[in-house]
């Protein structure tokens, strides 16, 4: 088992909700952080028809245990159950009972008007595994051909993995839940949208590929992010002194994912593909670091209208990245980090993430990272900038 970086609270002293897509180690994290909890698991069809059926009988259940001032109440997969947690504001309200609440989607909870604590609960979110995580286990090839879910991550055949877990999110997030009325033409968009991950989204392209409205298109974006599936990286446009892109690019959650979805096969260095993997591996890596060090930076990317862009800015920490599957790094893979310095001169840090073996330095202070020694940095920086 992979010890994770996100730190929870202590049993009993916080009620939290704990997000994060299928498959990503939620269940495995709250079992080893608390191993002693009560737990109800939602997936389980009598736990679901049970509760489901009666919401009170958590608090009659809960009721008739003796008081445990260390006891968390762990319930897996809440969204199924949105009632539940009228009884869990109760229960916390009035007898101080502790909550970690796990899910794979928000997305149910809020359009049914669910009790979400009203502000009382803490709010995490566990991605895929990142390179700190896996330590000496870290492949970097591996994990852009495999992906950063821990079981697909650490299996030695992948791809049937991946093709049930991307058939397991049609089929119990997506039709279970009726969030789409044509299941077929979501299948389509997903392929279209893995085709341009990491990329500035054209809604237009994407609705004509698909046969839908761009209004549609927009709406199923909408799922992915609200199931956890991917998330928005938007333009950087702070004062800008020329015309730049506004419009955001989109990342798939998973690499592996999207590798199948795309039919991308084996992920080679020196292919296309591989440096599109890698640029999705650094923008995993930038967002674990973000979602687990509790740092409310912004995300961003910035490219002018001529072309000339920069993969990643961390505007609050003067950051800006850019991401190279090189193991040379050129004149020409600079060109983006030199000009946001001179359209942006508080960008104090320039770094190009790469497969090049030791760090460097350039004559005009740019630093070339190998792609292993990443999240270290990024840790340093957070740490140093607090």
């Amino acid at each position: 088992m992979f010890e994770r970086s996100l730190t929870l609270p202590p049993p009993g002293q916080a009620t939290f909700f704990l997000w994060g897509p299928r498959q990503v180690g939620k269940t495995t994290l709250l079992r080893s952080r608390y191993p002693h909890a009560f737990r109800v698991d939602l997936l389980k069809a009598d736990d679901f028809r049970r509760y489901a059926a009666r919401p009170e009988t958590l608090r009659e259940e809960m009721l008739a245990l003796p008081v445990d001032p260390l006891r968390q109440v762990v319930i897996d997969e809440v969204q199924k159950v949105p009632a539940l947690l009228d009884e869990v504001h109760l229960l916390h309200e009035q007898h101080g009972l502790q909550f970690a609440l796990c899910g794979s989607s928000a997305r149910k909870l809020v359009r049914s008007g669910a009790n979400l604590l009203g502000g009382r609960a803490l709010r995490y979110e566990l991605a895929g595994l990142n390179a700190d995580e896996l330590g000496n286990a870290f492949d970097l090839d591996r994990m852009l051909n495999h992906g950063w879910l821990p079981r697909i991550y650490a299996a030695d055949r992948p791809r049937r993995l991946v093709d049930a877990y991307v058939g397991d999110y049609l089929q119990h997030e997506i039709a279970a839940e009726g969030l789409v009325r044509n299941l077929p033409q979501f299948a389509a968009f997903l392929t279209a949208a893995a085709l341009s991950d990491g990329t500035v989204v054209n809604m237009s392209n994407i609705a004509r590929e698909t046969g839908v409205s761009g209004h549609t298109v927009r709406s199923h974006f909408e799922i992915l992010v609200e199931t956890l599936q991917g998330t928005w990286l938007p333009a950087y446009t702070a004062r800008p002194k020329r015309r730049v892109i506004q419009a955001a690019k989109f990342y798939f959650g998973d690499v592996g994912v999207v590798n199948n979805l795309a039919r991308r096969g084996v992920v080679e260095r020196g292919s296309d593909a591989y440096g599109k993997a890698f640029e999705s591996w650094v923008h995993h890596e930038l967002r674990c670091v973000l979602l687990y060090g509790d740092r409310d930076a912004r995300l961003a990317f910035w490219r002018l209208a001529s072309g000339i862009e920069v993969d990643f800015l961390l505007d609050d920490l003067s950051l800006a990245i850019e991401a190279k599957a090189s193991a040379t790094v050129a004149t020409h893979h600079l060109r983006g980090l030199r000009q946001v310095a001179i359209e942006h001169p508080s960008i104090e840090r320039r770094v190009v993430v790469c497969l090049e073996p030791r760090r460097r330095l350039t004559p005009d202070g740019i630093l070339i990272l190998p792609a292993a020694e990443l999240t270290a940095y990024l840790r340093d920086e957070l740490t140093s900038a607090t």
